[in-house]
């Protein structure tokens, strides 16, 4: 695998996990329990759109194929996304997207702040600008998680059902493969094992505090960002993201 390859499936994975988890947490608007959540789930997603539109928009340059963040966000099939698959698991109640999000926002904080450092300049330019949301958007998952965990008897039964649910899924996020090894020798990326450590230490604190068990389940659940595998639920999501520009290819307006 040369370099080029690796840093455009870099890219991909990056720009993928933002690009779902942000519309996966778009659905909520509209739905949200309370108008102040609404807001603000609406705002993270706009966040994390925006982050794509980045990573996506440097892979399409590395490429050097002609297409564009829209182009690789809305005309590949699914088994073609790296996104890992926690972020394209359904929303399910509020506890379970709040806990999803807080997960995934750890574990993008200690990611980002590695890339600030990349031997590549534009990813590190592009981890400084996205670690600035990541960092509200952990502070803000966490207090959540904090708050509903260590509330009602039924907030707390909710969270650590979430927590349940998700943690399998967690592992994914730190199985290295070759493109990390590539990438990591050349000081671009990390491995991804290295961040475990740093992110297993916040969720540590954060899930203490909510009075919340890490759950003894093994790393279960992997494929999606290697493209092997992907849960029944990112095609239904594909569909409604989709559509449009596959109903009408090329439409401008």
């Amino acid at each position: 695998m040369t370099k080029d390859d690796a840093l455009f499936q870099f890219l991909l994975r990056m720009g993928d996990n933002t690009l779902i988890l942000g519309h996966r947490v778009s659905e909520w608007c509209g739905h949200s329990p309370v108008l102040e959540e609404d807001i603000a789930l609406a705002n993270t997603a706009l966040d994390m759109i925006g982050q794509t539109q980045l990573w996506l928009g440097l892979a399409g340059e590395v490429e050097g194929n002609g297409r564009s963040a829209d182009d690789l966000a809305f005309l590949r099939d699914a088994w073609d996304f790296r996104n890992v698959l926690l972020t394209e698991l359904p929303n399910g109640d509020f506890g379970q997207t709040l806990m999803r999000q807080f997960l995934f926002d750890a574990f993008q904080s200690v990611m980002l702040n590695w890339l600030q450092d990349s031997s590549n300049t534009r990813i590190a330019e592009i981890a400084e600008k996205a670690s600035k949301e990541v960092s509200y958007h952990l502070e803000r998952s966490g207090d959540t998680v904090i708050g509903l965990g260590d509330g009602t008897e039924e907030s707390h039964a909710k969270m650590q059902a979430a927590l349940d649910y998700l943690w399998p899924y967690v592992g994914e996020m730190f199985d290295g493969d070759a493109v990390d090894a590539v990438l990591a020798k050349e000081g671009i990326a990390p491995d991804p094992a290295e961040l475990r450590p740093e992110f297993d230490a916040i969720v540590g604190a954060v899930l203490a505090e909510a009075t919340l068990t890490v759950p003894d389940s093994p790393f279960v659940h992997k494929g999606g960002r290697d493209g092997r595998m992907h849960t029944e639920h990112l095609g239904h999501l594909l569909t409604q993201m989709q559509w449009l520009q596959r109903a009408y290819p090329g439409a401008t307006w």
